[in-house]
Parts: structure tokens; C-alpha cells; sequence
């Protein structure tokens, strides 16, 4: 499973695509993870080769998400958007990398309303991908977070284990392990 922080800025998305990826570890130690933060890697803005002439942190980013086998992915909202962090990163990985693939969504905002842009964006480029989309997913606002950036509304860390559950027993239930 592949956890991706979809942002070079700020620390939220990541924590909580890692609290995400903590359950998983807790609940299926047999179920391998890793988190890719988009801050630790220089990559090329998409110009529309294909996807193998690319080298470097590109090459390194493109790779790890083509060889996963499912996701949860993560994007602060932005001007009632993903990031275009994220967005980079799905222009460059090859289509065929998500087909059939279970993807679950975490999103970080500082409305409220926000929440929609995992709707109205995310589930359909995972629809354009032919990716499944896990039925839950994590909207986490300003106000969930303590003074030091930690997770703290009981309400959400139950949402969080859930969306674990989910993603797990979907990518099993689908390839049939």
C-alpha cells in the first residue's frame, strides 16, 4: 500500500495520510506500506512525454506509484482544488498505473465546505483511471488538529481507522487475498 502526501507545504495532509497508514500497519502487519511525500522528492512538471523518458526523483516518483497495488492519497484543498503537487503527479504516471486499483481519499482544509472537492475532483479521476474508490474517506479541517499538528477529534481518528479497513479488505476482496 502506498500512502501519498500530495503537497510540498505544510505538515497536515501527510500526518494524516500516516495515521492511515499506521492502521493499516496495526491491523494487517502483514500488509507492506509506505508513504510517499511529494516534499521529499524534485520532480518535473509533466510536458507530456512518455512516462518511462523521465529520470531522476520523476522516475523514482513515477515508479512507486505504478508499482503499488493500492493507495490512500492525500491533498490539502487549495482555492477549492487539489494540489497541483497532486495533479503533476497523475498527468505523469501512465494511465494503465491505477486501472483496477483500490485508491482511498484523505483531504485537509481550513473550510468546512471543502470537503466537496474530494466528490467532485478526486472520485472522478479515480473514475478516469478505472481505479475503486474506497466508500469512506477522511475530511480533516483546521479545528481537528491540536497546537502541535497531531490529530486530536476522536471522530476523525475513527473515520481514519475505518478508511483503513476499507482500503485493505477491498484490495483483498478484489484480487481475492
Amino acid at each position: 500500500m502506498l500512502g501519498i502526501s500530495g503537497t510540498i507545504v505544510g505538515s497536515k495532509t501527510k500526518t494524516a495520510v500516516q495515521a492511515v497508514l499506521d492502521k493499516v500497519k496495526e491491523a494487517y502487519p502483514e500488509v507492506e506500506v509506505e508513504l510517499l511525500d511529494m516534499k521529499d522528492y524534485q520532480v518535473q512538471f509533466c510536458d507530456g512525454r512518455d512516462p518511462a523518458d523521465y529520470d531522476g526523483d520523476t522516475r523514482t516518483v513515477i515508479d512507486k506509484v505504478a508499482s503499488a497495488d493500492f493507495y490512500v492519497i492525500g491533498t490539502p484543498v487549495f482555492q477549492a482544488s487539489i494540489t497541483g503537487v497532486l495533479k503533476n503527479l497523475f498527468d505523469l504516471v501512465p494511465i494503465s498505473a491505477f486501472y483496477q486499483k483500490v485508491m482511498g481519499f484523505v483531504a485537509t482544509g481550513g473550510t468546512y465546505q471543502h470537503y466537496l472537492m474530494v466528490e467532485n475532483q478526486l472520485k472522478p479521476i479515480a473514475g478516469f483511471f478505472r481505479a475503486y474508490v474506497a466508500p469512506s474517506y477522511v475530511y480533516l479541517h483546521d479545528d481537528h488538529f491540536d497546537e502541535q499538528k497531531r490529530i486530536a477529534d476522536p471522530e476523525v481518528l475513527s473515520r481514519i481507522e475505518r478508511l483503513a479497513h476499507e482500503v485493505v479488505n477491498m484490495q483483498r476482496g478484489l484480487r481475492g487475498s
